[in-house]
């Protein structure tokens, strides 16, 4: 048995395969259904009992405020999972979250090439205001090509990242979010201790707050849709 929560006002779309074989009770609140050609249904109170299979039902609403539940038995093609950012239990279709990959891919490759870019042209100012990049361990100078090249690399490190939550994270992109931040923090250190001086050393790690404020909010809301 799967339980699924929606908070008020929330929409839930019916994939009618995995439905097939489920049935389901109101348990508390109110639900709402969705006909097939848009046109709201019937409203559901607690102790209703239904199934959507060859209804034509194409979404689950909550028409009130507060959270409604729903008691589905099914065979386990439902998998539960929690989606919200206020950890109320949402039981979404794993296919559901499967279709979500290819946005999510591509969300991130665009993110990413707007990171390249804003990294760049932002090294090529800071560059202009008197940051020499030039690392004193190897004696060698930062090249432009070099922060595209590394703003690359790791916006899809955290493109990999935010795929594999949305795979296996019951908050997807509330636990993004956390480890994208704690990971960016992190990158700072290295910059810290590099020896550079001070003007590189914080040009550095701007560098790294403008790939992250392109990457985080952009992966995260694509978590979140």
């Amino acid at each position: 048995m799967r339980t699924l929560a929606l908070p008020g006002g929330a929409r839930v779309e019916v994939v009618a395969a995995e439905w097939r074989h489920a049935f389901a009770v109101v348990t508390r609140g109110r639900v709402q259904l969705e006909l097939r050609d848009g046109r709201p249904g019937p409203v559901l109170g607690r102790d209703a009992a239904f199934w959507l299979h060859g209804t034509g039902v194409r979404a689950l609403r909550n028409p009130g405020r507060r959270t409604a539940t729903v008691h589905i038995v099914t065979p386990g093609i439902l998998e539960e999972t929690m989606t919200s950012t206020d950890d109320t239990a949402v039981a979404v279709p794993a296919a559901a979250r499967t279709r979500r990959f290819p946005r999510l891919a591509g969300t991130g490759l665009l993110a990413t090439l707007a990171a390249m870019v804003l990294t760049t042209a932002a090294a090529a100012l800071a560059g202009a205001a008197g940051a020499d990049f030039e690392i004193p361990d190897g004696g060698e100078t930062i090249p432009l090509p070099g922060f595209a090249v590394m703003t690359g690399l790791f916006s899809l490190v955290g493109v990999v990242i935010a795929a594999a939550l949305l795979r296996w994270s019951p908050r997807p992109a509330v636990h993004f979010r956390w480890t994208a931040v704690t990971l960016t923090v992190l990158s700072f250190v290295p910059s810290a201790l590099s020896g550079a001086t001070t003007t590189t050393v914080l040009a550095l790690i701007a560098l790294h707050v403008v790939a992250a404020a392109v990457m985080i909010p952009a992966l995260t809301r694509s978590l979140s849709s």
